[in-house]
């Protein structure tokens, strides 16, 4: 059974988190280069994977006490709070363009980078943080992998409309500000708990 409320938390979260980061960008200008769809393909099909590791790692996390799951993720929301908070803006990331424009080439490097820039990355580690506090693997697997989609959506068909209209350090300041929520409140229900 799907949670909507989680999947909506867990959707927010990510999306706000993921939207500032290097990979939207190179969504960005791959899209600008290529045919959007292909992009896509790619890139949802690495989200998918990275998310799917996520989840597991963040379920096996379920299995210690629930009080250690709460004070680890509260401190694992603080350090990505922090991290956000910290982030500089000019990250530049060279993209080599592909040889033709089949779907396999093009779909093939929107996979290879994506899998390549997101592995680690804090919205995965977040991903395994959620599906530890919620032990709701499918909510919080969907939610992540939906904003991922969207914002890998957003990034390659309107992302430079987006960052005119908001400023990229607005979006970063309200993601550290929820993830700064979610570890207090963690590790609150570790030392109350």
């Amino acid at each position: 059974m799907i949670s909507l409320t989680v999947t909506a938390l867990v959707f927010g979260v990510v999306f706000l988190a993921e939207l500032p980061d290097k990979t939207a960008l190179a969504g960005l200008v791959l899209g600008t280069r290529y045919r959007a769809s292909y992009v896509f393909a790619g890139v949802a099909a690495a989200f998918l994977v990275h998310v799917v590791l996520a989840v597991a790692a963040g379920s096996v996390l379920t299995l210690l006490p629930q009080q250690l799951v709460h004070a680890i993720t509260g401190v694992l929301f603080l350090g990505g709070a922090a991290v956000l908070l910290m982030k500089k803006d000019d990250e530049d990331e060279e993209i080599r363009k592909p040889e033709d424009q089949s779907f396999w080439k093009v779909a093939g490097a929107g996979f290879m980078l994506i899998l390549v820039a997101e592995f680690g990355d804090l919205t995965q580690i977040m991903t395994a943080n959620l599906a530890a506090r919620y032990d709701d693997p499918l909510s919080v697997g969907l939610g992540a992998v939906l904003a991922l989609w969207a914002v890998a959506g957003l990034g390659i068909v309107g992302g430079k409309a987006l960052m005119k209209r908001v400023p990229l350090g607005l979006i970063t300041k309200i993601a550290a500000v929820l993830m700064l929520g979610l570890g207090v409140w963690s590790l609150w229900e570790a030392i109350a708990g």
